[in-house]
């Protein structure tokens, strides 16, 4: 069996890998996510994904490392985790009513210096809400360390509008490619145990 460790204590994510059935544990990357400002959104993902997945790798050698990084962006900026509840109004008051995109990297790192790598995105539109909404939206706490300031998975599906592309990704972890990047790597599924 192989050792395969997500590189991330996001239960968003744990969520979806857990949807797999594949054996796995999670770890905290611990790296800085700070990245030169030149970077576009997408670059930036890639980026962070690779070097959470090669700094779990450093300490598991023997491992497969699975990481991922995830940034909003919407009309050029781009929009990180929010600080406190007055930034995700911030943020939200730029998302709902409009169209953004969410860019997710994907790095799967393992042993034998294989490196295997993916950006994907989704397009959203969210709807637009009152004042009072927003509140009460913001009083759920979703916002707390999601970019954008919001969980598709919880009460901010009630937000969107539409999607194009692929739900999982939204949510943190575009399965689709994570299973492919498995796949091309080895890995099978639905083993008996």
């Amino acid at each position: 069996m192989r050792d395969l460790i997500l590189a991330s204590t996001s239960s968003a994510r744990r969520a979806l890998m857990d949807g797999l059935g594949l054996p796995y544990r999670t770890q905290s990357p611990g790296v800085d996510e700070t990245v030169a400002p030149h970077l576009s959104a997408k670059e930036a993902v890639r980026e962070l994904a690779a070097r959470k997945a090669r700094a779990v790798h450093a300490r598991n050698p023997d491992a497969w490392v699975l990481g991922a990084d995830q940034l909003v962006e919407v009309a050029g900026e781009t929009l990180t985790k929010p600080d406190n509840r007055e930034a995700a109004r911030g943020q939200l008051g730029k998302l709902l009513g409009h169209t953004h995109d969410i860019h997710t990297g994907v790095c799967l790192v393992g042993p034998g210096g294989h490196f295997s790598e993916a950006v994907e995105t989704a397009r959203l539109t969210f709807h637009a809400v009152t004042p009072d909404e927003l509140e009460r939206y913001l009083d759920l706490n979703e916002w707390e360390g999601c970019c954008g300031s919001y969980r598709v998975e919880g009460a901010g599906q009630a937000l969107l509008a539409r999607l194009d592309g692929d739900r999982s990704n939204v949510q943190g972890l575009p399965m689709v490619t994570v299973v492919r990047l498995l796949r091309q790597a080895g890995f099978s599924f639905f083993e008996r145990r």
